[in-house]
Order: structure tokens, then sequence, then C-alpha cells
């Protein structure tokens, strides 16, 4: 059994994104029957599928071996038109993607497929295949940065090594490099000579596993031969063999008490939780869209039972003309009603006593 998107993108129909579009349409038929289900699983062999009712058959799995150039990339969709691996492979029929990446600037060997349970062993770093290639650096790397490079050397996602360096020989100022990767980081390579002062000039790949170059011409491309295929399925076979007594060693190390069983995920609400329905919540008094229930109402108008009020001077009010003030210059400032007046000038009281000699001083009080 399998998703019903993945058995149509490997018999040719487009991405697995496209496949979903093409189900949730409904222009995919099983037996007959339209189904908008995107996890909807079937068995290839026994299931008739059809699209817009044409219907759809398994392709034969293919590998091919390419010698890819510089300057094509390793995607089947490229908005900017560059050059693409697969257009090196115009006469295959089926619809195959490539096994791991090279970038843009690197050469060497790719292989491409449509079988993508070989294509994840080939690629994931828990296989450990490993992956040959050949590094021109500048500069004449020594042991020490050999050594690192089988060490481990930190980049921004983590620590990576290689497991066999070898020094081949010089070319003018620079050397070359034989380098076997079990993991495929983005330019790892690359990223990790520069961090030993060390810039890649060329990089090329050279084997996949037991699968080889050799004398395949850039541009060119080729069938793997059984033997090869073969061989590859007998090295992942091996892999998922060591892995399988990893886990078997990992498990019986533990104690029987510290074992813990998983346990089941519920698909529905969580136990003990209040079910939370998608509206307002349960008990809760609705609150329509406007002013709130019991509460008044206010208008943009007057409050009602209020007497309007004109544009101009307030009622009651006296009138304050723009201006001066009635009492301003030019008119005399009346007195206060019952106030006395105050003439202006020194206040009205008795005379003011004289000045006292200088040295004078008051007798003292007798006692």
């Amino acid at each position: 059994m399998e998703r019903l998107n993945k058995f149509l993108a490997h018999a040719g129909v487009g991405s697995r994104r496209h496949c979903d579009d093409l189900i949730a349409a409904g222009r995919v038929k099983v037996n007959g029957r339209k189904v908008v289900d995107l996890g909807l699983k079937i068995d290839p062999a026994s299931h008739d599928v059809s699209v817009d009712d044409h219907p759809v058959k398994t392709e034969r799995p293919v590998y091919w071996a390419v010698n890819k150039p510089v300057g094509y990339l390793c995607t089947n969709d490229d908005p900017d038109g560059r050059p693409r691996a697969v257009e090196l492979l115009p006469h295959v029929e089926q619809r195959v993607y490539t096994v791991g990446r090279l970038d843009e600037a690197s050469e060497g060997l790719l292989l491409m497929t449509n079988d993508g349970e070989l294509a994840h062993a080939l690629t994931h770093p828990r296989f450990s295949i490993p992956k040959t290639y050949l590094v021109l650096v500048a500069g004449k790397p020594g042991p020490d940065d050999l050594q690192k490079l089988l060490d481990g050397v930190w980049l921004s996602d983590g620590k990576v090594r290689a497991s066999d360096v070898r020094r081949l020989k010089p070319q003018g100022d620079s050397t070359w490099l034989r380098i076997v990767l079990t993991e495929g980081k983005n330019r790892e390579i690359r990223r990790m000579l520069a961090e030993q002062g060390h810039k890649v000039l060329k990089l090329r790949r050279v084997a996949i596993g037991p699968v080889k170059l050799d004398k395949l011409a850039k541009g060119k491309a080729r069938r793997v031969s059984e033997p090869e295929l073969v061989e590859l399925r007998r090295w992942v076979a091996l892999a998922s063999e060591r892995i399988a007594k990893l886990k078997e060693k990992a498990a019986k190390a533990i104690p029987d008490g510290m074992k813990l069983t998983p346990r089941p995920k519920p698909t529905g609400p969580r136990p003990g939780a209040a079910f939370k329905p998608a509206g307002p919540r349960p008990g809760a008094a609705f609150k329509p869209a406007g002013p709130r229930p019991g509460g008044a109402f206010r208008p943009a108008a007057p409050k009602p039972g209020a007497a309007p009020q004109p544009a101009g001077p307030r009622p009651g009010g006296a009138f304050k003309p723009a201006g001066p003030k009635p009492s301003a210059a030019g008119k005399p400032v009346a007195a206060k009603p019952g106030a006395a007046f105050k003439p202006a000038g020194p206040r009205p009281g008795p005379a003011r006593s004289p000045a006292r000699p200088k040295g004078w001083r008051p007798l003292p009080k007798s006692r």
C-alpha cells in the first residue's frame, strides 16, 4: 500500500503537490469512483487509477548515471530557466530525479532514478553510503589540516567530518585531494576546507558506492549496469542490518525497569479537557456586533430631551464680541458698587514719621 499522490508522482503525472491538487479538484478516480481524500492509500497491483478518465499505469524503475557539467542545477524546476541536470536525459520517458545533489559550480557523477526507496537509502546519512570526490584546493594543506577534516569541523549546521582524506598530487600552487563522505550537507566540502583557509578551485564526484564515473564524458549518461545495481542494493541491505543491530544493542543496554512504552495518542479532545467548539463559549452571553445589550444607546446627536444648542453664544450668557473688553483703554475704570473710591497715588493714612538722625538710638527701658 502506498499513498495515492506518491503513486501518481512515480507514474509521471507530476510532483506530489501537483498530484494533491488533482485529487482535491476531483479529477482522480480509483476503481471508477471519484476520490478527494489526500491521505488515501492504494495497492497499485489491485486498484485501477485514472486522471481525467485516462488510466495511469505504474512506471518501471529506471537507473541512470550522468556526468553533470559545471553550470547545471540538480532540480526538476527552476523559475529562472537555468540549465538542469534532467535536461541531459531527454530520451527518458519516466519522471526521474537526482539522488543527492551537486551545487552549480561542481561536476561529476549523478544518479538519476524514479526509485524513491533506493534514493532515500543512498542519501540518508544513517546508511553511510560513501561518496568519493576529487578536489583541487588552493595552497598545500598539511597533515594537520587533513587530520582536522577527519576529526570534524564545526559548521553553522553542526559538526561534519570526512571518513577518508588523501593527498594525491600537487598542481602548481594548488593540491589535488581525494575526500570520501558518508553524509551530504549543502556545499559541505567547500565549507570544511574554507574553515582551514583553503579555497576549493574544482570539485568532481567520481563514485557513489560501487557506481563509478570512469570515462563517461561530460554531459553524457549511461544506464546503471545490473551488477552495479545488485551491489548497490547489497550495500543498502548491509547498512540496514547494521542499523537494526545497533538499535537492538541499544535496547538491551536499557534496564527493564527503565524501559518506557509509548502511550497511544488520542485522536479526539484531550482527556479531562472540556470540549471547546469554534464559537462563543458555552454559558457565555452572546455579544452581537453593536451596542452592548442593556447599555444606553449613544447616538452622535444631542441626548434625547436636551434642548438643541445653536451655533453661537451660549443661551443665557453675555455676548462676548471679538476685540478688546469694554473696560479697555479709552474708557475710565468705574469703581465697584459699594467700594470706596481709590484715587491713583499713595494710599491715604497717617503721616509718615520723619527720618531719624544718623547715630540715633532709643533709650533703654527702665525695669
